[in-house]
């Protein structure tokens, strides 16, 4: 699946007020979150190295110890097994994480809602 429509990808909603596309390859997951304002990603953590950016919004974040508000543009690197937690605030946000390796857990929640004729297939352009 080289190219993506993230349009085309039907959401999982993990969690209230989000929403989640999880494409992802052999070694490495993309996460499209949406979240509403307010919503909450609870302090958490996982064995899987993260990286991501804020496209849009605002959402305080913190990450161990440290805790800030972000703008769009803002761009994060988690380690492994490190704490941390998100929140929407003063509207809506938009984020897109990478994870590596892939996280089984929401590839196994990605695959649940992608029907089996929804892979993509070569062009012939």
């Amino acid at each position: 699946m080289p190219f993506i429509d993230i349009n085309t990808i039907t959401p999982i909603n993990p969690l209230p007020g989000c929403r989640l596309r999880t494409p992802y390859g052999q070694n490495i997951m993309m996460s499209y979150l949406e979240m509403e304002e307010g919503a909450v990603v609870p302090l958490h953590h996982h064995p899987h190295e993260q990286a991501g950016m804020l496209l849009k919004g605002r959402m305080r974040l913190t990450i161990g110890e440290e805790t800030r508000t972000c703008e769009a543009g803002s761009m994060f690197i988690i380690p492994p097994n490190t704490p941390h937690m998100a929140v929407a605030v003063d509207g809506p946000a938009l984020i897109l994480d990478i994870f590596s390796p892939v996280r089984e857990d929401y590839a196994e929640l990605y695959n649940k809602y992608i029907p089996t004729d929804a892979v993509a297939k070569p062009s012939s352009e």
